[in-house]
């Protein structure tokens, strides 16, 4: 069988000609339709099949040290083999910076942090711990190899093929690329480690040795859409050229086909403050005929404000021996740009958040300054950028939170009932049918930690209670008018207008020690606090999950300490333009209404977040529908889930009041473009709640919220 398969293998790839063997290690290699591998003299031999069955191909090889891809290939109409590179090089490198301490934050929470800019040097004079910073705290470095074998391992519908010997500036670890039945992609990456304590870090990667005879020509599209091209005709580049493209998506084009290379959609994105484009993918012309391609990060912030967000460009966390996944992916096709690019972005639903039947998309938690936008521009009727933005990506509901650095919180009441009129009417003018602008505040007062308050409809209050005033009042033009100048006040006003609350950024920023210190509190006790939020901060490429520790940690905690509590998903990020790449920043809540509420009682939606009636996604996986059932001592989960990239596992986890634990299945099974039931049987004993999630290979990723058992 061995032979037969050899000679087949043999029979695709190009003769070539005797040298010394390859050493590679096949013991978990086991051959499958659609996933084959073959060492034949001194290369490694992948073929796989890829969407719609078409077959593609790569062959390895090691060359004094240096893993290589020989040949990437893609077979095109009438299974005439395209070559799309020969002898490609990868290209890896690393800026590295120190995470620093003194926070505020408690050592084992210390990775936590986010005003933190390991690149700015000395850095900014408030915001950041432990300044200045020195130059030489910041060190780059490309990555070298001393490889003399490689392995190839089959894990479900994909093969990975590893080069060890790598070495890259404090790391140290193996180069591995992943193929995936049913996919064209292939997954590039570094994975290794530091024994150094406190690094933070980022990445680029990419190949080089592309020929201009091959593929002639790079595209993309602006941050304005518009189409555009470099057809290798200039001078040789020095350093990388960045493009600012939209989608995070660059291709290079020939006669033979594409490929398109681009970063994970979301992981690669660490918290900031804006969603500026950084230019995430770059090309590089080495020579008359050849270049290279890959992707990277800015070294700043940048944006409407640099001296402020300076302060927040933290990076990426590398706690010493934690194993780092650093990706880049190729999109192999046999089309040219135009359907190479249409079949990348089938992966993020065109950058949109599909719709869902029963369900409107919401997100939350962006500090535009729209009111005092608006007021500034002298017409309520203005609109601004980050509305035809939000429209864009199939949102729905649209939750912002003014008067945080703009307009007069702090006001008792003559500025502020003014400014409270202007935000619900330029909320009622800019909604419509199908997009509901939802006022918000991250009011920050009194009850401990940042939080937001979300009222069921357009409600008057102050942040603060003169001696004089009463609680609630009476006011001629506003009707009823509450002022709340303690907790109780607030905790009251909570319940009388039967508001939510949850904990934004929990554990990290104005929140650190928060929701933990108020556990106790009758207001967190109550349903009207619904829980936290969740945003994928800090990021550790060492981590399955998204907002592993901090953001499920807490929310897991929470269900433990007593009542069911939820997490929202939220964005925290500041003024937008049509030039932003905002997509890889956001997550998004889908929520089980019927239809879009109104400028005037938007209760449907306080009801549905109070169920827990919603899931959380970065927008690559749904959870079309999600149940649990508890009979005779048994607890059955099930969900229907759908998924673009090829899936990793997907698990339920629970608790039972003091600890957590969780049950998980891979799905390295489950090839891309997929959808399917997950059940799960469970002893309902021991378990307090229970909920459900999904991730997939690309760290995207679902999550239903908390069910507690009866």
């Amino acid at each position: 069988m061995k032979t037969i398969l050899c000679a087949s293998i043999l029979f695709l790839f190009p003769i070539v000609p005797k040298a010394a063997a390859l050493k590679c290690d096949m013991t978990r290699y086991r051959a499958q339709a659609g996933l084959k591998a073959v060492v034949v003299n001194d290369a490694l031999l992948v073929q796989w099949t890829g969407e719609s069955g078409q077959k593609l191909r790569a062959s390895f090889l090691i060359d004094h040290g240096n893993p290589l891809i020989r040949e990437l290939e893609v077979q095109g109409s009438g299974g005439t083999w395209k070559t799309l590179g020969e002898y490609l090089r990868p290209e890896f490198g690393v800026t590295t910076g120190l995470r620093r301490t003194g926070h505020g934050l408690p050592e084992e929470n210390r990775w936590d942090v986010y005003w933190d800019a390991p690149l700015s040097i000395p850095g900014a004079s408030s915001g950041n711990p432990n300044l200045p910073r020195k130059p030489e705290e910041v060190q780059r470095s490309g990555a070298s190899y001393r490889t003399a074998s490689c392995e190839v391992i089959t894990d479900g519908a994909r093969l990975e093929i590893s080069f060890p010997g790598l070495s890259m500036g404090p790391f140290s670890g193996k180069l591995q690329f992943t193929v995936y039945r049913g996919a064209n992609l292939l997954r590039q990456e570094v994975v290794a480690k530091t024994d150094e304590p406190s690094v933070a870090y980022k990445y680029y990667g990419g190949l080089k040795g592309f020929s201009t005879d091959l593929l002639e020509r790079v595209t993309w599209r602006d941050v304005g859409g518009n189409d555009q091209r470099y057809e290798f005709g200039g001078s040789q580049n020095r350093d990388p050229v960045a493009l600012r493209a939209r989608n995070r998506l660059a291709i290079a084009e020939g006669r033979g086909g594409s490929v398109a290379f681009f970063p994970p959609p979301h992981q690669f994105f660490f918290g900031r403050q804006l969603e500026v484009n950084l230019g995430y993918v770059w090309y590089r012309k080495d020579g008359p005929k050849t270049f290279a391609l890959g992707i990277r990060h800015g070294d700043s912030h940048e944006g409407y404000n640099p001296t402020w967000v300076q302060q927040v460009f933290a990076l990426y966390n590398a706690p010493a021996g934690t194993l780092q996944h650093m990706p880049v992916y190729f999109y192999l096709s046999s089309g040219d740009e135009r359907s190479c690019r249409e079949s990348v972005m089938a992966f993020t639903h065109g950058d949109r958040y599909k719709p869902l039947p029963g369900y409107k998309t919401m997100v939350t938690h962006f500090h535009t300054g729209f009111t005092q936008e608006l007021v500034n521009s002298g017409s309520l009727d203005t609109q601004p950028p980050w509305i035809p933005t939000m429209r864009a990506l199939g949102i729905n509901i649209a939750h912002i939170f003014d008067f945080h650095g703009d307009g007069h919180p702090q006001d008792p009441g003559p500025l502020r009932l003014q400014e409270l009129e202007n935000y619900f009417e330029a909320c009622r003018r800019h909604s419509d049918r199908e997009f509901l602008i939802l006022p918000g505040e991250e009011a920050n007062a009194y009850l401990g930690g940042h939080y937001n308050i979300l009222f069921p409809k357009p409600v008057y209050w102050t942040l603060v209670r003169p001696t004089e005033k009463p609680f609630v009042e009476e006011h001629p033009k506003y009707g009823k008018v509450y002022h709340a100048g303690s907790a109780p006040d607030m905790f009251q006003l909570m319940q009388q207008e039967n508001a939510l609350v949850w904990q934004t950024h929990p554990r990290t920023k104005g929140s650190t020690f928060y929701p933990d210190k108020i556990r106790d509190t009758d207001y967190l006790r109550s349903d009207q606090w619904l829980g936290t939020a969740f945003k994928a901060l800090p990021v550790d490429l060492s981590q399955k999950r998204l907002g592993e520790v901090r953001c499920f940690g807490t929310l897991d905690d929470m269900n433990n300490w007593g009542r069911p509590k939820y997490m929202v998903g939220e964005v925290d990020t500041y003024k937008k333009f049509p030039e932003y790449d905002i997509y890889g920043d956001f997550n998004v809540n889908y929520l089980k209404l019927d239809r879009t509420p109104s400028s005037d009682d938007w209760s449907a939606i306080n009801r549905a977040l109070r169920a827990g009636e919603f899931f959380v996604t970065t927008g690559e996986v749904l959870i079309r529908d999600f149940t649990v059932k508890t009979a005779g001592g048994q607890c059955q989960v099930e969900a229907d889930v759908e998924w673009t990239f090829p899936l990793e596992f997907v698990e339920v986890v629970w608790g039972n009041g003091q600890k957590i634990d969780r049950q998980i299945l891979s799905a390295t099974d489950r090839a891309a473009f997929g959808a399917d039931r997950f059940r799960f049987n469970l002893g309902a004993t021991g378990k307090k709640w229970v909920r459900f999630a999904v991730w997939d290979s690309a760290g995207n990723g679902a999550f239903t919220q908390p069910v507690h058992l009866k």
